[in-house]
């Protein structure tokens, strides 16, 4: 074996003898280079955008619909009064949706919904209220982002309750419907009387809608129920059986 020069040692420590500098990376190399840390930066933009959307806008959302919905339980601590329009007029309990209760506010506008709460339409089909002899109390929420409150409206079958809790009453629901998917546009399915959901005559309805597929808004997820009974509340606000 050959013994290795001082020569030889200075060659493999720093390029030629002669002393030319190494080549650089040529354009092509460059350009890739900087294209490929584009991309990564673009992907932790995104990765940051969608836990945004789909997880801080659900806590912010939850956060201020607790505390609206603690003012409204505030107001009816005061006694008998009339019907709060502005802060929330109940709550909604799906037990199959495992949702908890949900505020139900006037309206559905973007800004509205986008505080977790659900709201009832004033437009284009003007809800009924569950108070009304007849109609149909049909409301909207997020199914993701912004509280999602109707996330698990696909959990939703017929024969499932739905409750909502109103100062002095319990108003009790049986869905009877589902629309897995309609157009966005179809707002027969909040007419007073929903034939699409089969029914034929008056009665006292309520609807749930929100967009589907998740984390789309292309159609509508529609479901259906009516109104079995009411009962009071009592003193302890103890809550009807379907609760349990």
């Amino acid at each position: 074996m050959a013994a290795t020069t001082e020569e030889d040692e200075r060659t493999d420590a720093s390029g030629p003898a002669d002393g030319t500098p190494p080549r650089g990376r040529g354009p092509i190399a460059t350009a890739v280079s900087v294209f490929g840390e584009l991309l990564i930066t673009a992907g932790l933009v995104l990765g940051l955008f969608v836990v945004y959307s789909l997880w801080w806008t659900n806590v912010i959302a939850d956060r201020e619909a607790r505390k609206q919905g603690d003012r409204v339980r505030d107001h009816w601590a005061g006694g008998p009064g009339a019907l709060n329009t502005k802060d929330g007029i109940g709550f909604l309990h799906v037990p199959s949706m495992g949702a908890g209760e949900i505020l139900v506010k006037k309206g559905t506008a973007t800004g509205t919904l986008n505080n977790g709460v659900a709201g009832y339409y004033t437009d284009p089909i003007k809800s009924a209220l569950p108070q009304d002899a007849k109609g149909n109390f049909s409301l909207a929420a997020h199914r993701d982002g912004h509280g999602a409150k109707f996330h698990k409206i696909d959990k939703v079958d017929e024969g499932d309750p739905i409750v909502f809790e109103t100062r002095d009453k319990w108003y009790v629901y049986k869905v009877y419907k589902t629309l897995p998917e309609t157009s966005k546009f179809n707002v027969r399915v909040l007419d007073p009387i929903p034939k699409e959901s089969g029914a034929k005559k008056p009665g006292r309805y309520i609807t749930l809608t929100t967009c589907t597929p998740v984390y789309t808004s292309k159609y509508r997820y529609v479901v259906w129920g009516e109104l079995e009974r009411v009962e009071k509340v009592d003193n302890k606000r103890t809550p009807p059986p379907e609760l349990k």
